[in-house]
């Protein structure tokens, strides 16, 4: 009898009996393990101006946000329609200029006032025919116009400055004033006085502005011109 069980017990364990679980549960027989969840890819953290990585198919490199510039001025020109009389100035370099420049930020009006002077010349304006009055800030450049308009020797004032903000209110102060003084200037004299004084958030935007002149020098030629010519007309006789 104990042959026959021992028979039996042998041919058990060569039809493979189940092995004991493991201490995880699991069947010590791989076939029988559940399948172990795939691995997930480090989580890499960006920052809201990182550009993805190259894992991804992007750079690495930091993403430069830039906002969009503001428009400062509309394109186009004025076309006064056909059947009215236009009065309209011109660059007329046969005309004396008196010039009244900043002394302070010198940096900046230096290069203003060889613009202006670069202007003049290229547009004719001989070198004896023009006035340069330097004041020591834009404060005083209304004063100083007004005192080169009365002169009645000179068609047209180019006023040329800079004021750049600084922590104190006297930006603010200093910018409404010369603007405001160059303007009564203007209209006591009735001789044009251009705007040529820079007003600027920072020492950037005067390198980027230092062409303003040539633009001053051109407006108060034009405004000497028209002005001349309204003259002409008004002792003329009526039509």
């Amino acid at each position: 009898m104990s042959d026959r069980i021992d028979e039996i017990e042998s041919r058990l364990r060569d039809m493979g009996a189940p092995q004991q679980a493991d201490a995880g549960g699991a069947s010590g027989n791989p076939a029988l393990r559940p399948p172990e969840p795939a691995a997930e890819p480090p989580v890499r953290e960006t920052g809201p101006e990182e550009a993805p990585s190259e894992e991804s198919g992007g750079s690495s490199a930091p993403v430069e946000v830039r906002a969009e510039p503001m428009v400062q001025h509309a394109e186009g020109e004025l076309r006064v329609p056909d059947g009215y009389h236009v009065l309209s100035g011109g660059v007329d370099g046969r005309r004396a200029v008196g010039i009244v420049v900043s002394r302070f930020n010198g940096d900046i009006t230096n290069r203003l006032l060889e613009r202006a002077l670069a202007e003049l010349e290229e547009v004719g304006v001989p070198r004896e025919a023009i006035m340069v009055m330097p004041v020591p800030g834009a404060f005083e450049l209304p004063l100083a116009a007004m005192a080169l308009a009365k002169t009645r020797r000179y068609a047209c004032i180019v006023a040329l400055g800079c004021v750049i903000r600084g922590e104190t209110p006297h930006f603010d102060l200093i910018a409404h004033e010369a603007a405001s003084g160059l303007q009564l200037a203007a209209i006591e004299t009735g001789v044009p006085v251009a705007f040529g004084v820079l007003t600027l958030e920072d020492r950037e935007q005067a390198e980027a502005r230092v062409d303003r002149a040539r633009d001053a020098v051109r407006s108060a030629l034009e405004m000497a011109d028209v002005f001349s010519q309204l003259r002409a007309q008004a002792a003329g006789p009526l039509h």
